[in-house]
Formats: C-alpha cells, structure tokens, sequence
C-alpha cells in the first residue's frame, strides 16, 4: 500500500512540473522539451537574448515571456523571409523583439507597442548593449487606437513584412481586422499562443488556471477565423504556447 501512494505521489509530482513546463511547449516530455533546449537552442541562444532571459525569469510575470525554442524560430523566421520592416503588439521585457531585432538588418524597424513601458525598460539596457535599440520604436499604451489610424492612412497598407502579436487574447480577432491591411501581400503575421496552454482541446469544465479559462474561448473563436479566412494561407505550430502564421495571399 505504501509503495501504492509513493508512486501516485510521484505520478502527482511529475504532472505538475509538466503543467508548469507545458505553458511553453506542448511535448508530452519534459525530457524531450529539455534535449531541444540544449541541445539546438541554448547553445545557438545571442548572449544578449540569454542575458534577457535569465533578466526575465527573475520577473513576477516571467510566464509572458516568449520561450527560448519560440525566440530563435522567429530569428530564423525574418531572416527567410528578409523581413525589413515590422511590428510587434504585446512587448513585455522583450526577448521577441530583441530576437526580431538581431534578425533584421541595420536598417530594419520595428513599431513595438505596449501598455506597460516599465516592463520594456527593463530589457532595454540588454537591447541598447546588442546594438540594436535603434531599430526600436516603441510606443506606451493599447495598439488599437495606433492601428486604427494607421488603417485610416493608405500609406500604410502594405507597409510591413512581418507582424508579431502577443498580446491581450480578447482583442486578436480585432487585430487581425486591421493588420491584414497593414501587412503585405506575401507578408507574414504571428499571433502567439493559439493552443493555450493545451486548453482549446479541454472540455469547458476541465480544471484550468483563470486567466486560462477566461481566454480560452477568445482563442478558439481566432483559431476558427483564421481558419476560414480566404485571404492568407495559415500554419499552425506546436512551437513554445502555439504559434500560427498567417502569410496575406489577397
């Protein structure tokens, strides 16, 4: 009997570092997740972008941060695609837009916008010592208001190569209304953690932190958007909390 509750003890022990590990990849090993880490995306990681992510991990809110696998597939990500100009909703202490900004060349931009400048200030010393806060705008507050404007002026459609979104999961469906035109044809958007923690698969009543349920709905009604919509070509892949490209085609 003893030896019966030992190993559901350590069954419970394992499924809950699974749960914390799984936020950012949805590998059934930890093992697994573990091996790409170090074996093709810690050895291969910027000094600059580990310095931010140990900077990050030490942050209350270290669960937003895009994971390591997810910073260097959009480093390989803009430079196939020869992304110059760009943009990126939802900033944190940004180890995405340092990831984006290393991939661009010297005289590629990035429009970053965010609600809380404080969290950016805190990676901005890292970015600044990489050398590339130059290729930085950012801007404090909702994106929402900046894209509209941006839609209401023609210059701005077909403006940009690659656009990132991590952001508040309730507004994608609206981002995506205005970033299709924003982007160009042949472009590429990102929208992060369209898996959700795995949640999109869960029945309603399944057991799930807050802030996961409270998105989950908002998450799968975008899945289902970008699905039936004739206007870009999609991917979807199990990559950090699930990223789906959208490359504009019309």
């Amino acid at each position: 009997m003893a030896a019966t509750n030992q190993d559901e003890q350590q069954t419970t022990t394992q499924a809950l570092r699974h749960q914390e590990v799984g936020h950012k990849s949805l590998l059934q090993s930890d093992e697994l997740y573990q091996y790409i880490l170090e074996t093709s995306v810690y050895p291969r990681e910027p000094e600059s972008m580990k310095e931010l992510r140990e900077i990050t991990a030490n942050h209350p809110w270290n669960i937003m941060t895009t994971s390591a696998d997810e910073g260097q597939f959009l480093n390989m990500l803009l430079k196939l695609i020869n992304a110059k100009n760009t943009m990126e909703i939802g900033v944190y202490t940004g180890y995405s837009l340092l990831a984006t900004a290393l991939a661009l060349p010297e005289d590629g931009k990035i429009l970053a916008m965010d609600i809380n400048k404080e969290n950016y200030e805190l990676g901005l010393p890292v970015i600044q010592k990489a050398g590339v806060a130059h290729k930085i705008e950012f801007r404090e507050g909702p994106a929402m208001p900046v894209l509209d404007q941006m839609v209401e002026d023609k210059k701005f459609h077909g403006s940009y190569d690659f656009i990132f979104v991590d952001a508040d999961k309730d507004n994608y469906i609206n981002y995506h209304k205005r970033l299709i035109d924003l982007v160009k044809i042949g472009g590429v958007i990102g929208y992060d953690n369209t898996l959700w923690n795995g949640s999109v698969v869960a029945p309603a009543d399944a057991p799930m932190r807050k802030y996961v349920r409270y998105y989950r709905d908002f998450v799968i009604e975008l899945n289902k958007a970008l699905a039936a919509d004739p206007r870009i070509e999609i991917c979807q892949l199990p990559v950090g909390d699930g990223i789906t490209l959208c490359r504009r085609v019309s």
